[in-house]
């Protein structure tokens, strides 16, 4: 697994566009993964760092291949420092009974006629998380919602798009390895596209 860090500029019109709109920002870094637009890329998450300095906003890339990241250098003051790429193993990283600080932006949603509906109250969306760690394997240890809200995007004008966006910080325990490394692998929740899903686990010391 590749996770890479861009740090971006600004003053930057298209990356002010990038950031105010997901759709966009997903469109830009796809073009890492593919040779021409035509082309399907391979599978990848990213989010906005919340913690960054808007005077640098940070995005995280995860991907199972790496990307070329050259491309980037072509986008006129994109990027503020140049692009920093780790590969970090996950089948050694996760150990079952370990416990790990963890990050995930997601978008926890509910099922209701068909359709989905974004979680706003927080014990919903802390339930949710619950429930997500019971599927993939690991217990919350302590876990707190650092911000909640909505996400606004659009594809064309026909397609807005709105997405609850919810910030997790905290603790867990990993109980199976397996379903824990799918869960990071793939990402958790709807919104992928869009920012959302990305888990990053840190072993606590």
């Amino acid at each position: 697994m590749y996770l890479t860090r861009l740090r971006l500029d600004p003053r930057s019109a298209q990356v002010r566009r990038d950031l105010a709109n997901p759709y966009d920002m997903h469109r830009t870094l796809v073009r890492a993964f593919v040779a021409d637009e035509t082309a399907t890329p391979p599978r990848f998450l990213w989010r906005i760092e919340p913690s960054a300095d808007w005077a640098m906003p940070v995005v995280l890339v995860q991907s199972d291949h790496a990307g070329d990241w050259s491309i980037f250098s072509k986008l006129p003051n994109y990027l503020k420092q140049w692009v920093e790429t780790k590969f970090v193993d996950l089948e050694a990283l996760l150990q079952k009974g370990s416990r790990y600080r963890f990050r995930l932006i997601a978008n926890p949603t509910v099922k209701k006629d068909g359709k989905r509906h974004g979680l706003a109250s927080e014990k919903a969306q802390l339930d949710w998380l619950a429930r997500q760690g019971r599927k993939y394997g690991f217990m919350l240890v302590g876990v707190l919602v650092a911000g909640s809200h909505i996400i606004k995007g659009q594809k064309d004008r026909q397609s807005p798009i709105h997405l609850q966006q919810v910030h997790y910080e905290g603790l867990l325990q990993l109980e199976n390895a397996a379903t824990l490394n799918q869960a990071i692998s793939t990402g958790i929740g709807p919104g992928k596209s869009f920012g959302c899903g990305l888990l990053s686990v840190a072993r606590t010391s």
